[in-house]
């Protein structure tokens, strides 16, 4: 092939690869941002966990769901999207911390948390969607301007001061994956903001079975309405909060000390039973529970 042949066919062979991307580089524009994580009441098992933008302080479109596997993990893409982000869990089953049994998520139960500022082609991993998330997320929906960025992180804060689950201490309720206290030594390592995380969801289920619930998951509903407006008392915005899953479709009213010294008898009994297998002691969560036994209920 002469020089000038050669030259031409180069050419062509160059303009070809770049029309299809295939030269390297580009490429990067069209990447999808994505969040990952746990869905944890109890790893959450079959459940649809769905990420929804967040507009004007509310729900807004559906960007992408996925289903739980059976460690509570998701890996939802977001496509071009780029903003604040609430997810939201429904169905499947886990295992309830304080009797040890298989239980189904409620029709009327969903676990929700929020991402402010997901940026661009951002992946996010690690992001756990628990009872504390969302009544966080009930928290920031309740204030003036509803989930803006601003109270997004008012709100997270909040709960985590709450619980000891703080940024302060290597964590936050959103990026700290809770221990699961049923499973044998998983304090082992843990930090003080997993534990405490772990055995604050654990004392939630202990409360509502020391309550005679059914369901354990209905608890989580009773108390994302009592966080609605701020302070833990068992009345939201005025009105008695009713707790639901005691069987036959009954409710009884939430005690007022439900979150404060309700959570810390809980968490006693809880940490001192034989469900729990994590090797935390309770001289170990004294702390977590004299603040709750102390603590007026304001978050």
């Amino acid at each position: 092939m002469s020089t000038p042949l050669r030259l031409a066919s180069v050419i062509l062979l160059g303009s070809i690869l770049s029309a299809c991307g295939g030269g390297g580089g580009g490429g990067s524009s069209g990447s999808s941002a994505s969040i990952a994580g746990s869905a944890i009441d109890g790893p959450m098992s079959g459940s649809t966990v769905t990420a929804y933008a967040i507009s004007n302080g509310t729900r807004g479109a559906t960007l992408g769901s996925a289903t739980t596997d059976v460690s509570g993990h998701f890996n939802i893409s977001l496509g071009a999207y780029a903003g604040s982000v609430m997810l939201q869990v429904s169905g499947g089953s886990y295992m309830d911390e304080a009797t040890g049994s298989a239980m189904s998520m409620s029709g009327s139960t969903v676990m929700t948390a929020m991402v402010a500022d997901v940026g661009s082609g951002q992946a996010l991993s690690g992001i756990q969607i628990t009872p504390l998330t969302s009544m966080a997320q009930a928290y920031a929906q309740g204030m003036a301007g509803g989930m803006s960025n601003a109270n997004i992180t008012t709100a997270n804060t909040a709960l985590g001061n709450y619980f000891d689950v703080t940024v302060s201490g290597a964590g936050d309720i959103l990026h700290t994956a809770p221990i699961d206290p049923t499973a044998g030594g998983s304090a082992s390592g843990a930090s003080q903001n997993a534990i405490d995380y772990g055995m604050a969801l654990a004392a939630m289920s202990e409360y509502a079975h020391a309550q005679g619930m059914t369901s354990s998951s209905a608890i989580i509903t009773a108390f994302m309405s009592d966080a609605a407006d701020g302070v833990l008392n068992g009345i939201a915005n005025g009105r008695q909060v009713m707790m639901g899953g005691m069987g036959m479709g009954a409710t009884t009213a939430m005690p007022g000390t439900a979150g404060t010294t309700g959570l810390s008898a809980a968490m006693s009994t809880f940490v001192s039973s034989a469900q729990n297998q994590s090797g935390v002691t309770p001289s170990q969560m004294q702390g977590l529970i004299n603040t709750l036994s102390a603590s007026n209920g304001v978050l």
